[in-house]
């Protein structure tokens, strides 16, 4: 008889992760060793059951996702993570892939879509949700191209603003820069969280780096 495939669950939602837990319950080739609610707590529990599957959501507070997924396969490469999200920005999905991750579906996929993307990756292989899938070919074929600007649905203001955030400007040096009021900089934040799905400018920051930004700003102005 096959071994179960053993996974760790993480997610700051008990709802979430109780649910999940019930439809491997129910799969005789699926055993939970351990649920967790942040990224310290995954890596623990990666390091202490060294199961097939760790399910990772992004957007957790303190460590991200990204950061645990980076820490856990960098110490435990024959670990499989798969990231299950509500989010399908590309920049979360390139993130989650170079910090090592080997699929990414979507928390509205169907539990067939989730059973069968834990079975492939216990497998060893590599899984993308069906329409995360045709974003990676268009991506890799031209269409996003490795030279796609990051953050699409923000207006070239916005990316300039979150640029400087990254860089480590503050609000008064963004507005000297960019040749705009502190309030009009505030306002281009406000909207950038929501796009972004952030909750500080803290997030952001994390966010826009992961993404390449704020790496080729110029030192501020002595005054």
């Amino acid at each position: 008889m096959t071994e179960a495939v053993r996974v760790v669950i993480v997610d700051d939602h008990p709802m979430f992760r109780e649910g999940l837990a019930a439809l491997f319950e129910a799969m005789p080739d699926v055993d939970v060793v351990a649920e967790c609610s942040s990224g310290a707590e995954a890596i623990e529990a990666a390091a202490a059951h060294q199961p097939d599957v760790v399910l990772m959501d992004l957007q957790m507070p303190g460590m991200s996702g990204i950061d645990a997924t980076r820490q856990i396969v960098g110490t435990s490469p024959h670990i499989g993570v798969l990231v299950v999200t509500m989010f399908d920005a590309d920049e979360s999905v390139f993130a989650a892939m170079k910090a090592g991750a080997r699929g990414y579906v979507l928390k509205g996929a169907g539990h067939d879509e989730i059973l069968r993307a834990v079975r492939t990756v216990a497998a060893g292989e590599a899984i993308f949700g069906s329409a995360l899938a045709r974003r990676l070919i268009g991506y890799f074929s031209g269409a996003g191209g490795p030279s796609a600007v990051p953050f699409g649905n923000l207006t070239q203001r916005e990316r300039e603003v979150l640029d400087k955030v990254a860089a480590g400007r503050s609000n008064s040096g963004i507005a000297r820069d960019l040749g705009l009021s502190e309030k009009t900089v505030r306002n281009h934040l406000s909207n950038i969280f929501v796009k972004l799905q952030v909750a500080d400018r803290a997030q952001a920051i994390v966010r826009a780096r992961e993404a390449g930004l704020g790496r080729d700003a110029a030192p501020p102005a002595p005054h």
